[in-house]
Parts: C-alpha cells; structure tokens; sequence
C-alpha cells in the first residue's frame, strides 16, 4: 500500500460525509481524529475536497441538531478551506452503474474519480470495495502524513 508521506505535490482527499458530521455535530469517540484531519487541510498539508452532493445532506443533518443559523455558519466556515468536488453528469454516470449497495457512497466514489482525488477519507473503508483511489480512514492518514497517531 502506497504512502502518502514525502509527497512532493499536496494530496487531494475527499472527505467523507461522516467525516464532516463527527466534528460539527462532537460525535465521539470519532470527533478528535476527524478534527484533527480536518485541521491538516486547514494547514495545507492536504487539500481537502467534500462533494457538491455533501453540502446538501451536511445541512439537512446538522441543521435537525444545531438549526439554520448555526449550521450555514459552520459549512460556510467549511467552504473557506475545503474546495467543492463537482458533482455532475459523468459522476452520477458512474454513481448508477458500480453496483456499490449505497448510492451515496457510490457518489463519493464516482466524485473522487472525476476529480482526480487520491483518497478518500472515511470511517467506515469496508463501504468502498476498491482499490483506487485509496480509501483511508482518519487514523491511517494522520500516520502517514504526521508519523505520529492521532491525538486522544
């Protein structure tokens, strides 16, 4: 399994919805590892990408707990360091035809490959039967990049 580690050029990861969802909504015991890769994007170790098709579910499930105002305050702060992945034609294309059991996932997926993500970063790496790109969980990719586990 390749590494990220000493990469010249900045890795692109797309973060997975859950990713997302444990850090505005403090899911524990999930909430450290997803800040803290949260933060590597914020620093610019990795350029982090969520998909356009993310934003509206992120709202619809963080706007049930934290309501309107609090939840556009939190994905508007998102949109200033995360990049939006296009979600479009040949992503939903894809989507319809690679037989994953959730469409969402299959979404992810689809959206990573159009564009040219090298990983995705989710908690639950068994929803993603490939190869390519990576799928990494929080903890793997702090210990590639950092050298050092996450933080408890």
């Amino acid at each position: 399994m390749r590494s990220f580690k000493g990469e010249i050029q900045s890795v692109k990861i797309l973060l997975d919805t859950n990713i997302i969802l444990d850090i505005a909504l403090a899911r524990q015991p999930f909430f450290d590892e997803s800040k803290q890769v949260l933060s590597l994007v914020e620093q610019g170790e990795v350029q982090g990408y969520i998909s356009a098709s993310t934003f509206s579910d992120l709202y619809y499930i963080i706007c049930k707990a934290k309501g309107r105002d609090s939840t556009l305050e939190f994905l508007r702060e998102l949109a200033t360091f995360c990049q939006v992945a296009t979600v479009d034609n040949s992503v939903i294309s894809i989507a319809l035809t690679c037989n994953f059991k959730d469409f969402e996932v299959a979404i992810q997926y689809s959206t990573a490959v159009i564009n040219l993500i090298d990983a995705i970063v989710t908690r639950n790496p068994r929803d993603f039967p490939v190869n390519t790109p990576r799928i990494v969980t929080p903890n793997q990719l702090i210990l590639e990049l950092t050298d050092s586990p996450q933080i408890s």
